[in-house]
């Protein structure tokens, strides 16, 4: 099999037993890999695909030591591999295009979808080419089945043909689903309401060291159903690009007498050919990789602006091409950076921060933003530089300080590269450190759905903000916004915290970040502990603010800090000003709709009320009172949830079929309308004289005489459980609870959670197979839920939508009276 021409990196960590819930970092170490020497490129008339396996036959040597200065700060260089990939995280990737199943569009569209999984939760961005704008990206099982959607609101869209997402809280058959490459995906459009192009998700070596992409599209129209993405890289020091062309639906219909199929690949700029690859691929191993050697400066620049483009086409028979541009790879993620004393190549530690933000684009150019703060003396000189390599020399790209406050640059294909793989640093000089008081390097942070990172510069936290002024080496940066319920939404990154060599306390990773007012004679009650983190970054929501933390907020004078076993009273600080109307114990801003709030809805009491209440119950980290409703952070569009007595039920809002040729999507709204409100008025109108119908004001519809529905009930949408019948004679609405028929069948099922019914399962045991199970001389069972388990046997249950339950443990004991016998599976927690 053709292997991925991609770079690694090893990295070794070494941990420490921890004690007393306190996390220490001793060692980090690493060795970056290198380019082989072995020739990897064919020859432009190979007839043979040539099968490459650098990832198994790289070879990571050491750097040397001779001639480093030992001075200088190496450890606060991480490799990409460090910052954002451990065993936690895993990378996948799908080709979608149309055509899948019986009912799968023809279409010429292709998107290539990015995940990242880590822990339990699952980040996509998806880019697309030939595509309307998609109302919702659609999760499946292999057999058809919805696991999750993602609805696209207006304005969550960040670039043209980009869809960024995450998918929270995944249950554990959800994520060995991912991890066996057995989930589905599927775009869902106005005009494809079943999904206009699908894929599989699958993991692929290349997804580490990408950082060129292109999707190709057909170049013949009616050449439906057919698609292909590239993901390339450059080589660790030589300007060799590797990538890996991945196609579906392309190679189908090639001279089948022959098992290899002819490929060829060229790079153009413009019309001119400037690389061309021949091969020969089959249907069993379709992918193709190859390395193009020594790419000249020129085409380095056109790479990095997005003016090379990429076509394959088979030869012989029915001739095929695809082709498409390759450019930066497009992420949801932010780049940006904190600067900070303990970083600097000789580390310092004078309570400043500097702090980065940057945003690269597809025709190469990067915009950035770099705030410093706190320095005792005047900064002179702002540069973008790699890490140092030998004593006394810096290694410097580009000297940004006439415009680091708000300035672009035109990047090469190696500074772009460079920039995504988290190679380069910013290092602030001043007058009384000429080699640098602040130095930071340039990382990828996640995306989460915190909308402030794309709209705001960051808080500033530092030691100098602090009453007394802190002298430290750490600095950080935050991210706080409210939102329209009045929810306080945190990201807080810092930087030098817990250096291995300090010798002191603050070695040790541990810290909380509080909110406050920025007097010193604030009473405790004025301050809020935001959450514990081992670690550079802590994010969070505060759903239940006071009023006097709220008022601070608007006013500007509050604080955002951050403390540490060394500094307990804290360590870094910054202010925080965000202008709001809210109130405490409200959980939205006042709205300027009454209708919106739910009839029968309890209001709020003080959230310290709820704790004490043994009917209250605890989700996504809050209380809510016994009988409340609300939308889950999950889903706060198309979810409702409501609190009974400790429990907590969630149900999709279900949205009724639509009587129109073109409904509208709205933005605060889950379910879609109809565009044509004027008729919809006129037909009302005629609806309230009863001469036509009915008019039903649980969603604003007018229905037929002798019509049936199920009514939709606002915030809940489509009750299935009820019908409703309209009257012509007298323009009333009558609905009543649905009668279930009675069922054969001794285990009914629900099909869809959403049905009012139950049915019987397409294969249920007979009664009479079970009751032979029951009363047979041989071993005894149980049955629990629709598994059998046998005597003695212990096991976890499954409890939707929560998954295995590890706390619980089930038994099966069966016991016997009067010659008959009885099972009874027992549980303990």
């Amino acid at each position: 099999n053709c292997s991925v021409l991609m770079l690694l990196a090893v990295v070794k960590l070494k941990v420490k037993k921890a004690s007393a819930c306190v996390l220490h970092l001793e060692d980090i170490s690493f060795q970056m890999g290198r380019e082989s020497r072995t020739p990897l490129a064919s020859e432009p008339n190979t007839a043979e695909k040539r099968s490459v396996q650098l990832f198994d036959k790289m070879e990571y040597a050491q750097e040397k030591e001779d001639g480093l200065h030992r001075n200088y700060n190496d450890r606060a260089y991480f490799s990409s591999q460090d910052l954002i990939r451990d065993d936690s995280q895993i990378d996948f990737v799908a080709l979608l295009i149309g055509g899948s199943g019986r009912r799968g569009a023809a279409t010429s569209a292709v998107a290539k979808a990015r995940f990242t999984l880590t822990h339990t939760h699952l980040i996509f961005s998806i880019n697309y080419e030939r595509l309307s704008q998609p109302i919702r990206v659609r999760f499946l099982e292999p057999d058809g089945t919805v696991l999750f959607e993602h609805p696209i609101q207006q304005g969550t869209v960040f670039q043209d043909g980009m869809i960024c997402g995450m998918w929270r809280n995944l249950q554990k058959a959800s994520i060995r689903l991912l991890k066996v490459d057995q989930m589905r995906i599927t775009l869902i459009t106005q005009t494809h309401p079943a999904g206009e192009v699908h894929g599989q998700i699958v993991k692929h070596r290349a997804l580490f060291a990408e950082t060129f992409s292109a999707i190709l599209t057909s170049t013949d129209p009616t050449h439906l159903n057919m698609g292909g993405i590239a993901m390339l890289t450059l080589s660790d020091t030589e300007n060799n690009l590797h990538f890996v062309l991945v196609t579906r639906g392309f190679l189908a219909s090639a001279d089948k007498k022959s098992d290899r199929i002819p490929l060829r690949v060229q790079i153009l700029h413009q019309d001119n050919v400037l690389r061309q690859v021949l091969a020969n691929v089959t249907l069993q191993d379709p992918d193709f990789a190859e390395v193009l050697m020594e790419l000249g400066s020129q085409e380095m620049r056109w790479l990095a602006q997005g003016q090379l483009r990429m076509t394959a086409e088979v030869e012989g028979g029915a001739r095929r091409k695809l082709a498409g541009h390759i450019a930066i790879r497009r992420s949801c993620d932010t780049i940006q950076s904190v600067l900070c004393g303990a970083n600097a190549l000789i580390p310092t530690h004078t309570g400043a921060v500097g702090s980065a933000k940057v945003v690269l684009h597809e025709n190469g150019t990067w915009e950035y933003q770099v705030g410093v703060a706190g320095t005792g003396s005047e900064v002179i000189g702002v540069t973008l530089e790699t890490k140092p390599r030998r004593r006394n020399k810096r290694s410097i790209l580009y000297d940004m300080t006439h415009s680091y406050r708000d300035g672009s640059q035109l990047a090469s294909g190696r500074d772009a590269h460079m920039l995504l793989q988290n190679e380069l640093f910013l290092n602030v000089a001043t007058k009384d450190f000429e080699d640098g008081e602040l130095r930071g390097q340039i990382n990828s942070m996640l995306y989460n759905g915190h909308l402030a990172r794309y709209q705001e510069f960051p808080i500033l936290l530092a030691g100098q903000f602090v009453s007394p002024v802190v002298h430290t080496g750490s600095a950080g940066h935050a991210w706080v916004s409210l939102d329209g319920h009045c929810h306080l939404h945190y990201e807080i990154v810092v930087a030098g915290l817990g250096r291995a060599d300090d010798g002191t306390v603050s070695a040790h990773l541990h810290g909380f970040a509080e909110l406050g007012e920025i007097h010193e004679t604030s009473l405790p009650e004025h301050r809020r502990l935001l959450r514990s983190f081992y670690g550079a970054e802590a994010q969070g929501v505060v759903k239940d603010l006071d009023a006097e933390l709220l008022r601070h907020l608007a006013q500007g004078t509050a604080f955002l800090q951050v403390s540490t076993k060394a500094n307990p009273q804290g360590e870094i600080r910054g202010k925080v000003h965000i202008p709001n109307q809210c109130r405490a114990g409200v959980l939205r801003m006042a709205s300027e709709n009454p209708e919106e709030e739910p009839a029968g809805v309890p209001r709020p009491r003080d959230p310290k009320e709820w704790k004490k209440d043994p009917n209250t119950c605890f989700f996504e980290g809050q209380h809510q009172p016994h009988g409340s409703r609300w939308a889950p952070n999950y889903d706060k569009k198309c979810s409702i949830c409501i609190c009974q007595k400790r429990t907590v039920i969630c149900d999709p809002v279900l949205c009724q079929p639509l009587n129109c040729s073109q409904p509208v999507h709205q933005s605060n709204q889950c379910c879609p309308v109809c565009q044509e409100e004027n008729e919809e008025q006129k037909r009302a109108e005629k609806i309230r004289d009863g001469s036509e119908g009915c008019y039903f004001d649980g969603d604003k519809t007018w229905r037929r005489a002798g019509t049936h529905w199920h009514p939709v009930v606002p915030p809940f949408g489509l009750i299935k459980c009820a019908i409703c019948t309209c009257k012509g004679t007298t323009g009333e609405v009558h609905c009543e609870k649905v009668q279930c028929p009675q069922l054969a069948c001794s285990n009914p099922i629900r099909v869809n959670p959403s049905d009012c019914c139950k049915q019987c399962p397409a294969l249920e045991k007979s009664s009479s197979l079970l009751s032979d199970m029951m009363q047979a001389d041989g071993p005894r069972a149980c049955k629990f839920g629709r598994q059998w388990y046998m005597h003695n046997e212990k096991w976890h249950p499954t409890v939707p939508p929560f998954g295995e339950m590890k706390c619980i443990t089930c038994w099966c004991l069966v016991s016997t009276a009067g010659g008959g016998g009885t099972s009874t599976a027992k549980f303990s927690g």
